[in-house]
């Protein structure tokens, strides 16, 4: 016979339509609360029935990596990239300024990339391990080239980012880019020498927006 298995027929129009839905739905709700919400959360967020997202997929893990497949290999493809720019510190600004930006933009890719043990299936864990080496290259390369600490490790790179992290969950609804202020403090702080000072690339908060962003 030649009819198509369950498994490799194509999906309805209409039951397309819902998977894309769920797909639209998950993404927003893992870019501004994280991946721990719930199947429920994610149905109704997309308007349509739980039920629809379990025929879709089976559990909460396999719609995480659905979701973020993409946004983890552009983070990793964003550190391989990097490994091409001629100048070494250039090379890690860029890296860190970009994942920093993709990080405060989606929570449950930091969550996955930066924070880990939420137990994302196998295709993430194995984008994720791509991302180690090319940061300890950037690094390397950086530090070799006597631009940046010597003292730094490829393990304060996500230690470094969850500092940024807590800004950007403080400030998220207040000053959405004041992490990028904190970036730059940082990056002067990692780099051996410098001409002078960079602009902080945001405003710091008012008294009255800190209170805010504290209560």
């Amino acid at each position: 016979m030649n009819d198509p298995s369950p498994v490799n027929r194509p999906l309805r129009a209409d039951a397309e339509r819902n998977r894309r839905r769920l797909i639209a739905a998950a993404r927003e709700l893992f870019a501004a609360r994280g991946i721990d919400v719930t199947l429920d959360d994610v149905a109704r967020h997309a308007g349509v029935g739980v039920g629809t997202v379990y025929r879709r997929f089976a559990n909460r893990a396999e719609l995480v990596e659905a979701v973020l497949d993409s946004a983890v290999n552009q983070v990793v493809g964003r550190a391989e990239q990097a490994l091409d720019r001629e100048d070494p510190w250039q090379a890690f600004e860029q890296f860190f300024l970009a994942a920093a930006a993709d990080f405060a933009e989606n929570r449950g890719l930091r969550q996955i990339l930066v924070e880990g043990g939420h137990g994302v299936g196998t295709t993430l864990d194995v984008a994720g391990t791509r991302l180690a080496p090319a940061v300890e290259a950037l690094i390397t390369r950086a530090q070799e080239a006597g631009q940046l600490r010597t003292d730094i490790a490829h393990t304060d790179f996500p230690m470094v980012q969850l500092m940024l992290g807590a800004v950007t969950e403080h400030s998220r609804e207040i000053a959405p880019d004041l992490w990028r202020r904190y970036a730059t403090l940082l990056l002067d702080g990692l780099r051996t020498s410098r001409d002078a000072t960079t602009p902080l690339g945001a405003l710091a908060l008012t008294d009255d927006e800190f209170a805010r962003s504290t209560s």
